[in-house]
């Protein structure tokens, strides 16, 4: 099918980048290398980096998690709500996929250290994304200007090569996807897929599949992921940001109606049709 740039609002700046999984052919895109706040989504950075602590052995699943006070927030998640949020190291990667959860991302980060998750980017050959921060109630001039920041073009790209095993190595790769399996927040591009919120980590709905990360701040809204159906897989990334107002309810419609192209791309049926699931 053809995919067409639904209207834009001249006052939100975006950049966008859907791409056939296995060919790379780009199927839409609208200034791909224009560089966004992207909120949460640099979380993924930070999970690769645990993830591959896992696998060469320099971190256990089964570690405690500490929270140094300094770096204490709400907000986003709910370890913040846990009776004990000393939780397993493994754990705390899921929440921050599921939940995209600030306390267990700072915990993270500490653990890692911010210096070396902030080089995972470049590590992978991005020089317009990453991860520069940890989660602040107050970001002041003192700190760096957004907690991540990336383009379609090179998060588009982050997701196709999670999908080929491509990011540092295929285990790797299979268990950064396997957290975002349970990413909870389909309020944006993902709305349009109709997946159950809560539980689509197998082909939950006309036989998709989805991984996929979102960020939301006052002034932004991303959806970064892959998508595979019966009929074939795109590599996605929608970005969205603006200066002035509240622009969220126009800014999401727009996500849904390319998430419905995708969908029938993936699907090659209708939203009433039955599919493979």
């Amino acid at each position: 099918m053809t995919f067409t740039l639904p209207p834009l609002r001249p006052e939100v700046r975006w950049s966008i980048r859907i791409v056939e999984l296995d060919s790379n052919e780009v199927l839409l895109e609208h200034e791909p290398d224009a560089q966004l706040k992207t909120a949460s989504v640099g979380k993924i950075f930070l999970l690769v980096e645990v993830a591959r602590r896992l696998f060469d052995g320099t971190l256990r699943a089964d570690a405690r998690i500490e929270i140094p006070d300094a770096h204490r927030v709400a907000d986003s998640g709910i370890l913040y709500r846990f009776v004990d949020p000393q939780i397993a190291v493994a754990d705390a990667g899921l929440l921050v996929a599921a939940f995209s959860d600030n306390l267990a991302t700072n915990a993270l980060i500490h653990l890692c250290g911010l210096e070396r998750v902030r080089a995972v980017a470049g590590e992978l050959g991005l020089r317009n994304t990453g991860l520069l921060d940890y989660i602040r109630d107050e970001r002041g001039p003192e700190h760096p200007w957004t907690p991540s920041f990336g383009t379609a073009r090179e998060l588009a790209d982050v997701m196709r090569r999670l999908d080929r095993g491509e990011i540092v190595s295929r285990e790797v790769s299979r268990q950064v996807l396997d957290w975002l399996g349970s990413d909870a927040d389909t309020s944006m591009l993902a709305d349009a897929l109709l997946l159950d919120p809560l539980a689509h980590l197998g082909p939950e709905y006309q036989g998709m599949v989805l991984r996929h990360k979102t960020g939301s701040i006052e002034t932004a809204r991303i959806d970064v992921g892959v998508l595979r159906g019966p009929r074939t897989g795109v590599a996605y990334a929608v970005g969205a940001n603006w200066a002035v107002g509240d622009k969220r309810a126009t800014t999401i419609d727009t996500m849904r109606e390319l998430g419905e192209q995708i969908r029938r791309h993936v699907t090659g049926l209708a939203r009433d049709e039955e599919g493979d699931a």
